[in-house]
């Protein structure tokens, strides 16, 4: 495939799939989706970015290690389990608040959306931590054969 086609497909279906992958992050608890779809969707966007360009673009688009996505969404799920805890309820119990929205409805908030929100950033980092790794893994393999095929 012509790499201008490819780059130009990647730039514009990038941002597509990370508004579709928030908005399947933000539905999932009520709809069919969440936090581990979503990742997905966002890591599958930036794979699209990586076959169109390398390594070091997805990283500085990302700008964050993906371990510390990882690491992130690990706390962010335990905290929205340990909330409650502190209200004396079971671990992982949904709490649910209600916040008006400008649109004159209410919007319904809850620990399940926190828990979603810290899976997603999960997925996104061990995929994408994944990835990169074997993609950075396979330019080292290919060097070495060209530095050996020189030699």
């Amino acid at each position: 495939m012509n790499p201008v086609v490819l780059r130009t497909v990647a730039r514009m279906m990038t941002p597509v799939l990370l508004l579709l992958s928030l908005v399947l992050l933000v539905r999932g608890h009520n709809a069919p989706g969440g936090g581990f779809v979503g990742g997905l969707m966002t890591a599958s966007a930036l794979i699209l970015y990586l076959i169109a360009y390398d390594v070091e673009t997805v990283r500085r688009l990302v700008r964050v290690s993906p371990v510390a996505l990882l690491a992130l969404g690990l706390l962010v799920s335990l905290g929205s389990g340990l909330l409650p805890m502190a209200q004396g309820r079971p671990f992982l119990t949904g709490l649910w608040t209600q916040v008006p929205a400008p649109w004159g409805h209410r919007v319904k908030l809850g620990t399940p959306l926190l828990f979603d929100l810290g899976v997603y950033l999960v997925v996104v980092g061990a995929t994408l931590g994944f990835i990169l790794a074997i993609e950075e893994g396979e330019e080292v393999e290919s060097e070495e054969d060209h530095e050996r095929g020189e030699a």
